[in-house]
C-alpha cells in the first residue's frame, strides 16, 4: 500500500533535521507516554497482531499522515482498530458515555502478566513450506505493486534490481498476517546500489533491505 507512510527514498520533501538523539527525550510529552502505552495494552487483548496495528495507522489521508507527529499517528491507528473490532462505540470514544457491553472473551493482563508477555517476546519465525528460491550473490528484481493492502516493500525498491546477500530464514509474511492468516514466507537481505535507486548523480552507497520472497522475481542481468 502506498500513501503518506512510504515516504522513504523519495525526493522533494525538505532536508531531514531529526533531533541530537543525545538530548532527545523518549516522551515529549506525558500524552505520548499514555498512547504508547494504551497501545501496548490493548494489543495484549489478543484482538489483532502487530501487521493490522501497523496497516490501521496506513489507512489515513495521507496529507493527515504526513502532518501527524509520531504518536498522533499510533493514536490514529488505535482507535481505528477500537472501533473496528467492536471493542469502542463512536460515541465512547468522543467520551459521551459507556454503551457498549463488556466483552467477556477479552482477557485483561494484569500488570505482572504484561511485564512477563513484554519480558518474553513473540518470535516471528515460522516452518518453510519450500526452500528458498534465491541464493546468496544471486541477482532479484522487488516487483512493483499496486495493492491496496498492507506490504513491507518501500515503494522506492519496487521495479529496482539488487542483490541476495543473506538468507534469513522463514518468518510471518506481512502482507498475510494482516488480514489474520499466519503463513510464512522466507526473508532475504538484499543489497542495492545507490545510482540504481537514485540515478547515476547519487552518491556512491549501498542499501541493504529486508525483503520476504513474495516480494522478488529473478534479476537477470
Amino acid at each position: 500500500m502506498k500513501g503518506g507512510h512510504d515516504l522513504g527514498g523519495q525526493s522533494g520533501m525538505g532536508p531531514i533535521d531529526p533531533e541530537v538523539e543525545s538530548e532527545e527525550p523518549v516522551f515529549h510529552a506525558d500524552w505520548e507516554r499514555r498512547v504508547f502505552a494504551l497501545t501496548l495494552a490493548t494489543g495484549m487483548l489478543g484482538k489483532w497482531n502487530i501487521d493490522e496495528a501497523r496497516h490501521a495507522r496506513e489507512r489515513q489521508d495521507p496529507l493527515r499522515y504526513i502532518e501527524n507527529s509520531y504518536y498522533e499517528n499510533w493514536l490514529e491507528g488505535l482507535e481505528k482498530l477500537l472501533l473496528e473490532k467492536g471493542l469502542l462505540k463512536p460515541d465512547e470514544l468522543a467520551g459521551r458515555g459507556i454503551s457498549s457491553n463488556t466483552d467477556l472473551a477479552v482477557q485483561v493482563p494484569d500488570p505482572q502478566l504484561a511485564s512477563k508477555i513484554l519480558a518474553a517476546g513473540a518470535s516471528s519465525e515460522r516452518e518453510p513450506r519450500s526452500e528458498a528460491l534465491f541464493q546468496v550473490g544471486e541477482r532479484v528484481l522487488v516487483r512493483a505493486s499496486e495493492a491496496t493492502g498492507h506490504t513491507r516493500a518501500p515503494s522506492y525498491f519496487q521495479g529496482v534490481r539488487g542483490i541476495v546477500s543473506a538468507v534469513i530464514g522463514c518468518h510471518s509474511f506481512p502482507d498475510s498476517s494482516v488480514d489474520g492468516v499466519h503463513e510464512g514466507a522466507i526473508l532475504y537481505n538484499v543489497a542495492f546500489q545507490g545510482k540504481d535507486l537514485w540515478g547515476p548523480t547519487s552518491e556512491n552507497a549501498e542499501v541493504l533491505v529486508d525483503l520476504w520472497e513474495p516480494y522478488l522475481t529473478a534479476g537477470g542481468n
